[in-house]
């Protein structure tokens, strides 16, 4: 039998060129030597080699760009979809919205939830090799109690020990001391036997120890979310202020990497093969930032996106066409948007009409909730008339608010003296701010158009740029007098609905300026509760209390929608997808990169 051992080969001429990715292969001639039974023969061979493959990348529109990408200082919901991509907490959610480990293999509470043990699965790593220990997110969890770092959520820990103490501390007192704080602090990383952990190259430190003040039986979830996320010290260190604006710095754990960003316009993110979680993501991600939708819809009909939201304004394109019909998702959200008043004494120097509850109730009786899904939203929301949305524990439709016209005028009238009427309020210059665009000025016109013809107020438009916006609204300072926004759910718990964002000691409940210490004590107890039924009902009453306070006027819960093309495979949605469908758990999709044309 002959055997032929290949010596040499060559491509001639225009073989040379390979294939255009995703075109059809060119034939290819081949010259080569080769020795059959001992001789040398040159043999000319035409073959068609293999098409480039295609990259498999999840190209999605996100909109704005994120006013701060940081653990420990981010808040909204486009910050925190960058973050999770890169980082991953002591613990995650699955498809199911079930706490379930992260970087932590394990936990265990004390018999009454106020301690918290953590054990961290075996050799973590960074995505750049790095060891990843427990004394990583002993920073991460310091650093979001810091007074220093100034933390959208840093009151979310203050049930661990000397939490709330270190964070109120005055740090430009003469006798301020962080390490003081530091050692009072219950958040300890150790060995398993209890021994100290040397520094972040320590192996062996693997458990994490947090200590509350009060029972805490929910905070194994809330360990999982970004205030815990274990950007790296010295990254944070080096980079500065602004050192979540380098994807150099920003070394994670999560499923992706951040290979790349120019602001305003792209991020990159591939996958981590260092990842720890529930497996390593097949393709890469493409974030964009046109603000515009219905530029982002012409793209994605092009197919230069994979995935963008859908908005109201082009339904009747994308069910006039079998294949966009077929393309769009829909399914529950997590938030609730609400008409947002600032709440303050005062407005422009001046006494604030929304500090006078009638004010606020004529205002909540007047917004036409169905009128919003139907007409501007085309039913891609669902009216509501309470806080915590339906699907979450702790929703309660029993609302004293329904949209009523001539209840709304009543209790305009009954508003103190300088508010009680449309022409005082006319002659006090009201104000709504919006993040600036085609479709949302439309949509603040439809607003102020709405309290016209139902109070005969007349509201001037405040247009902001998108980014800009999102900085007036964490400044209680700047925050709007009139404004849209809204809270999505960092985890399934009415805790997170009422205590997080209502209690006044709270970054959200400050920045309109709400206070009520019936409702913060009820929330409190609520939160020490370890007995299930006891605690949801105490949660209830505190609700029941909030919508009688009237802060906002609760509008509308948020369907998820996204238009998703075919390719897209694998797609696991949970309520709580902020960016894309399926981005709670992104490891469960995949790109069939041989449908793409």
């Amino acid at each position: 039998m002959r055997k032929l051992f290949v010596v040499m080969g060559l491509l001639v001429l225009a073989s040379m060129m390979l294939a255009a990715c995703g075109a059809p292969a060119e034939p290819q001639t081949i010259v080569q030597t080769v020795v059959v039974a001992g001789t040398p023969e040159v043999q000319v061979v035409v073959a068609t080699p293999e098409p480039e493959a295609k990259p498999a990348v999840l190209r999605v529109n996100t909109g704005a760009y994120p006013d701060v990408i940081d653990p420990q200082k981010s808040s909204f919901v486009n910050e925190i979809g960058h973050l999770k991509l890169i980082y991953t907490g002591l613990t995650a959610l699955n498809e199911k919205l079930e706490t379930v480990p992260g970087a932590a293999e394990s936990w265990k509470f004390n018999d009454d939830a106020t301690q918290l043990v953590f054990t961290l699965k075996k050799d973590l790593k960074y995505s750049d090799g790095s060891v990843l220990n427990a004394k990583r997110f002993e920073y991460a969890f310091m650093r979001n109690i810091d007074p220093a770092t100034a933390g959208e959520y840093a009151s979310i820990t203050d049930e661990i020990v000397g939490a709330p103490e270190w964070r109120a501390a005055d740090t430009t007192a003469a006798d301020y001391d962080p390490e003081v704080f530091k050692a009072a602090l219950g958040v300890k990383a150790t060995h398993a036997d209890g021994a100290d952990c040397a520094d972040y190259e320590d192996v062996a430190c693997d458990t994490l120890t947090l200590t509350f003040s009060k029972p805490a039986p929910y905070f194994a979830t809330i360990a999982g979310i970004w205030v815990g996320y274990p950007a790296k010290q010295e990254n944070i260190e080096e980079g500065g202020d602004i050192w979540w604006t380098s994807s150099k710095y920003q070394i994670g754990n999560g499923p992706f990497i951040w290979k790349s960003v120019d602001p305003f316009v792209r991020s990159v993110f591939v996958p981590n093969p260092n990842y720890a979680g529930a497996a390593v993501p097949t393709y890469s991600i493409e974030y964009s930032y046109i603000t515009d939708s219905a530029v982002a819809f012409e793209a994605y009909k092009n197919n230069e996106f994979d995935v963008v939201a859908s908005v109201a304004e082009d339904l009747d394109a994308i069910n006039a066409d079998p294949d966009l019909a077929a393309q769009h998702m829909q399914w529950a959200g997590s938030c609730t948007i609400k008409i947002q008043f600032n709440l303050q004494p005062t407005w422009n120097g001046n006494p604030n009409p929304f500090a006078d509850k009638k004010v606020r109730e004529a205002f909540a009786l007047a917004f036409n909730a169905e009128g919003w899904v139907k007409d501007v939203d085309g039913s891609l929301s669902s009216p509501t008339w309470t806080w915590i949305p339906p699907g979450y524990p702790g929703y309660d439709a029993n609302s004293p608010i329904k949209y009523d016209v001539e209840a709304a005028k009543a209790a305009l009238a009954a508003a103190g003296e300088e508010f009680n009427s449309a022409e005082k309020l006319n002659a006090m210059g009201l104000k709504m701010a919006f993040s600036d665009s085609a479709r949302n000025r439309t949509r603040s016109e439809w607003l102020v158009a709405n309290y016209k013809a139902n109070l005969g107020v007349d509201i001037a438009l405040d247009p902001v740029d998108p980014t800009t916006y999102t900085a007036i609204q964490k400044d209680p300072t700047t925050f709007p007098l009139l404004s849209r926004g809204g809270w999505c759910a960092d985890y399934p718990d009415p805790q997170n609905w009422l205590s997080v964002y209502w209690r006044s000691d709270t970054t959200f409940a400050s920045r309109p300026g709400y206070k009520n210490e019936e409702f913060d004590k009820l929330v409190n107890e609520a939160d020490a509760t370890v007995d299930p039924v006891k605690r949801l009902d105490l949660y209830k009453q505190a609700q029941q209390l909030l919508l009688a306070d009237i802060p906002a006027a609760f509008g509308y819960n948020s369907l998820n929608h996204y238009l998703v093309k075919p390719w897209v495979k694998g797609i696991q949605t949970t309520p709580q997808d902020g960016m894309f469908p399926g981005d709670t758990a992104p490891w469960t999709i995949s790109i069939d990169t041989s449908m793409i044309p």
